[in-house]
C-alpha cells in the first residue's frame, strides 16, 4: 500500500477541506501514479472533489461510516470492512489519498509514500506526518525541483522499513 500527498514546508496538506495549492505538475504526477489503480480515501476527501464525484479511471474506495452505498465507488463503513475489501486488490496498486486523519490512520500500513514537497507555507489547518522525524521512514529518492504555477516543488519518495500488515 502506498500514500501520495503534496505537503508544504510544515508538512501541511489542507485547509477548509481543500488543497493548499493548485499545482498542475503535481496533478499530472498524481494522475500518472494512480491512473488504473485503487485510490482509498475518507469521506471528506470524496466530498472535496468536483461535484463530490470519485476520480475517473480508478477504483475509488471510501471509508464513510454511516455513508450509503453508491454505484460510482465502493463505500466501506469501518477499517475491518476496508481491510476485507482491500484483499481483492494487489497492495502495490493501492494508494491512500487523504484526508489528514485517514493518512494518519493508514500510514503505518504503507510501504511507500510519494511526497510532493512545496517550497512554501500554505497556512494549513491539517497536516501529514513529518516522515523526516519518523525513524522507520527513509527518503529514497528526490527529483530535481520544478516550477509549477509560481511554486517550486520536489517529488520525493519515502520507504517504510517496517510496514504493518493491514
Amino acid at each position: 500500500m502506498k500514500s501520495i500527498v503534496a505537503v508544504d514546508k510544515k508538512w501541511g496538506i489542507g485547509k477548509k477541506n481543500d488543497l493548499l495549492f493548485h499545482l498542475p505538475e503535481d496533478m499530472k504526477y498524481f494522475r500518472e501514479k494512480t491512473l488504473g489503480k485503487v485510490v482509498v480515501m475518507g469521506s471528506n476527501t470524496l466530498k472535496s472533489f468536483p461535484g463530490g464525484n470519485p476520480l475517473k479511471n480508478r477504483t475509488n474506495i471510501v471509508l464513510y461510516p454511516g455513508g450509503e452505498k453508491r454505484d460510482d465507488c465502493i463505500v466501506v463503513q469501518d477499517l475491518k470492512e476496508l481491510s476485507e475489501t482491500l484483499k481483492n486488490y494487489d497492495s502495490d496498486d493501492v494508494f491512500i489519498i487523504g484526508g489528514a486523519m485517514f493518512y494518519k490512520t493508514m500510514l503505518p500500513y504503507c510501504d511507500t509514500a510519494y511526497i510532493t514537497k512545496v517550497d512554501a507555507d500554505g497556512g494549513a489547518e491539517v497536516f501529514y506526518e513529518n516522515l523526516d522525524l519518523l525513524s522507520e521512514w527513509k527518503e529514497v529518492s528526490r527529483e530535481k525541483p520544478v516550477e509549477t504555477n509560481g511554486y517550486t516543488i520536489t517529488f520525493t519518495v519515502y520507504k517504510n522499513t517496517a510496514p504493518l500488515k493491514f
